[in-house]
């Protein structure tokens, strides 16, 4: 649009004009007088010579920028003591872009003083894009009171957790913090966190969350007390080498209550968490790695609970698919590596485990086969022969329910002996725990496939979605043996008595005549002779296998049951 000005017009005053018109009426403005153009703007004019700023948009930036400085410099350097990023700098490892951030000005302290002591109230919450998806995330900030929680912050986590789900987007938590803030000005006389819109909300949220959107929590620092409850409600958890750790009480209040004398490391650093309470998912050296980790996990977990899975280009696996059958013995009982047979199943560079240190006799983690998600269980040889222990059965249990919850396909690489025996175990809860494991394969409903690889004994082929537990494939190797129980177990269970009687060779050329019967009534062909499998598969062809029937049940349907939920607790 065309429109004259008086020639004695000066150019500032004709390009303000210009701007607020073009603003105004949404379309570009050319401004003239007697002798020609004096000002323009509009979409394709507007530049910085067309920018307006006002004072008072000026002093709002200065305040922004005061506020995105962080708290006080003693605050930023202990972080340099402690060896450890500035959040900002943690933000920009991880994502590409940060699109927005909500409850900047919280607790924001009027004034010209450079440094501000509660700058955001020491939580940043927005939103961010990885890989061109949008995630929702919240981020302590430790130089403002040691990343604690004040009731701005919480306030804007219970916001940012509701608009997260309400928008459909995963949420990150970058934990940094040592727990709620307890200063006196915190609080009003007789308040606690534990009202109904307060601290309390952000657990809630989580639980109820949970199974909506992927909630992935980093731990970089202590997280103490009820705090810590933010990052074990976290589907995922990655925790950082040396500078991490989480526990239910300091270790200060330890000695207090009990006389127990031990450090942070001792009672909830990485280790501890790693493989011993199985709280941690993965463990990772540095912050840089830890930005990495997390990069990769949403690159095999969808938007929400009923999107879609995100897809890569298909590659080659690491190993070669067609030399399978080579890797795995003869022999039931001779150990080897299960890593060397899903080296040959995913795509290559695709594999992400997940608490590897933890019950390592099961392996649990992510991988693509044809460019799609899908999540491996698989009993490991290596350790224990690939027996299920109480740790495993619970270690299985979640795997395979966070994937039931998110949509992303199980298969099951069985070669175990069973579930582990012995008094030991029956106090660790084999049977309590157990029964999680075959809970979770039971109701699983996403595409699922039972691979025997070697041996399936007893209830262990439960657990690994056998036949009867609704694989919508159970596939065998021809290394594969199903029998309700090993050779060695069934020659004792059927022929102790006689055993007792006999001793030396006599004893020992029974046992194994007994072994070499039992072995016909394992025999894989016989058995999928009566479709005891659906299929005895070249050890060779598994991979192409497995890639055609996932393409074949990637539009698989749920079946609703009912009921309001099962009764077996995770």
């Amino acid at each position: 649009m065309e429109i004259t000005v008086r020639g004695d017009t000066d150019e500032e005053t004709a390009r303000v004009l210009a701007t607020a018109l073009a603003e105004h009426l949404g379309r570009p403005v050319e401004l003239v007088a007697d002798d020609g153009p004096v000002a323009t703007a509009g979409d394709d004019a507007w530049d910085e010579s067309d920018r307006v700023v006002t004072d008072r948009e000026d002093r709002l930036r200065e305040d922004i920028e005061r506020v995105v400085s962080g708290g006080p410099e003693r605050g930023h350097e202990k972080l340099d003591q402690l060896g450890k990023l500035f959040v900002r700098e943690r933000i920009d490892r991880i994502f590409d872009e940060v699109t927005y951030e909500d409850g900047t000005f919280a607790r924001f302290e009027s004034g010209d003083a450079d440094e501000l002591e509660f700058p955001a109230d020491g939580l940043l919450t927005g939103v961010g894009l990885i890989d061109g998806r949008e995630v929702f995330f919240t981020a302590n900030d430790y130089t403002v009171k040691a990343g604690s929680l004040g009731q701005m912050g919480v306030e804007k986590e219970i916001r940012l957790a509701e608009r997260a789900v309400e928008a459909g987007a995963p949420i990150l938590r970058l934990i940094d913090s040592t727990g709620a803030r307890l200063d006196a000005d915190e609080r009003d006389e007789g308040d606690t966190h534990m009202d109904r819109y307060r601290g309390g909300r952000m657990f809630y949220n989580q639980c109820i969350h949970s199974g909506q959107v992927p909630q992935i929590g980093v731990l970089y620092g202590p997280d103490i007390a009820g705090s810590a409850y933010t990052p074990v409600f976290c589907d995922y958890l990655i925790m950082v080498e040396e500078i991490s750790g989480m526990a239910i009480a300091s270790p200060r209040i330890v000695e207090a209550m009990t006389g127990e004398s031990v450090t942070m490391e001792g009672l909830g650093g990485p280790d501890v968490h790693a493989t011993q309470s199985g709280s941690a998912d993965l463990v990772v050296p540095d912050e840089e790695a830890a930005a990495t980790a997390v990069r990769d996990l949403l690159g095999y977990l969808p938007q929400t609970f009923d999107a879609d899975l995100p897809t890569r280009t298909p590659k080659p696996p690491a190993a070669n698919p067609k030399s399978l059958d080579a890797v795995i013995p003869e022999e039931p009982n001779k150990a080897y590596d299960v890593h060397e047979v899903i080296d040959r199943l995913v795509d290559r560079e695709s594999w992400f485990e997940l608490k590897p240190r933890f019950a390592p006799e099961l392996v649990t983690g992510y991988g693509r086969i044809d460019g799609r998600p899908v999540g491996i269980v698989a009993n490991q040889p290596e350790r224990v022969s690939g027996a299920i222990f109480p740790d495993s059965a619970e270690k299985g249990a979640e795997f395979v329910w966070i994937c039931d919850a998110f949509g992303i396909p199980l298969v099951y690489l069985c070669d175990t002996p069973g579930f582990m025996v012995g008094s030991a175990v029956e106090r660790d809860g084999i049977l309590q725990r157990g029964r999680k494991f075959i809970y979770a394969t039971s109701n699983a409903q996403v595409p699922k496939f039972c691979v025997v690889t070697r041996k399936a004994y007893g209830a262990g082929i439960y657990a690994m979605c056998g036949p009867s537990f609704g694989p919508d494939a159970t596939l065998a190797l021809p290394s594969a043996e199903i029998s309700v129980m090993g050779p060695d177990a069934a020659v004792h269970a059927l022929f102790g008595g006689q055993l007792e009687e006999m001793e030396g060779e006599a004893r020992a050329q029974f046992v194994e005549s007994a072994k070499a019967e039992f072995q016909k009534y394992v025999d894989i062909r016989s058995q999928a002779a009566t479709m005891q499998v659906d299929e005895l598969v070249p050890a060779g062809d598994l991979r192409d296998q497995l890639a055609a029937r996932l393409r074949a049940f990637r539009n698989k349907r749920r079946t609703e049951r009912d009921r309001h939920h099962g009764t077996v607790l995770f």
